[in-house]
């Protein structure tokens, strides 16, 4: 694998196994640089760096900066056309960005407010109403090879495995959207990046 450049992150966050899958399915590295929430991205080495305090952050090789999983991850994407990670035509590479959106903002968003309100217990004011909301939002099915798209909705349908879908949602109502998370999950060269899926047998409910 060619060594691109390194980043601070934390693997249990999904934008950084997005991030680490790109770079494998494209085999390139990312060096993974010890890190501290609330200490390393507050220290003045970081901030002269990134500004904004935000990770991940990554800085290639030749000293090129840049915050925000998405933009990173399609950074490293456009690093190896050949890959296929951002399609194969303009027409391919903007259905990438649609589906990478929509994992973001309209699946793993929603999974994310359950998994803080209903199982962490950490939203003042989540309630059964709220929970019903998002639930209804949270699960949606995509597609065949693997492309960045493949890999946020993966790492979108990990989260709803831990929250919104039990073992019974999970092999009885969703099949298919959770074999598209094993699919993706399973390719040999981002398997280690995912870790264990963590899903729950009984969906969280509110109470």
């Amino acid at each position: 694998m060619t060594l691109i450049g390194k980043m601070y992150g934390n693997i249990a966050q999904p934008q950084t196994k997005v991030i680490l899958s790109a770079a494998a399915l494209s085999n390139l590295k990312i060096e993974l640089l010890s890190f501290e929430y609330g200490v390393t991205n507050q220290s003045p080495e970081f901030t002269q760096k990134f500004p904004l305090a935000k990770v991940p952050a990554f800085e290639s090789l030749d000293g090129f900066k840049l915050t925000e999983g998405a933009a990173i991850a399609r950074y490293v994407s456009s690093l190896v056309p050949d890959a296929g990670l951002l399609g194969r035509s303009r027409e391919e590479s903007a259905l990438v960005d649609q589906w990478v959106h929509f994992a973001e903002f309209e699946i793993h968003m929603d999974a994310s407010m359950i998994y803080a309100g209903a199982g962490l217990k950490l939203l003042p004011g989540y309630n059964a109403d709220l929970h019903k909301w998002h639930e209804e939002r949270v699960v949606r099915s995509l597609s065949d090879s693997i492309t960045l798209a493949d890999i946020f909705l993966a790492t979108a349908i990990q989260r709803i495995g831990q929250t919104t879908c039990g073992a019974a949602e999970r092999e009885q109502v969703y099949p298919h959207v959770f074999a598209h998370h094993a699919k993706v999950t399973s390719d040999a060269r981002i398997k280690d990046v995912f870790g264990e899926s963590g899903f729950i047998e009984e969906r969280l409910v509110y109470n």
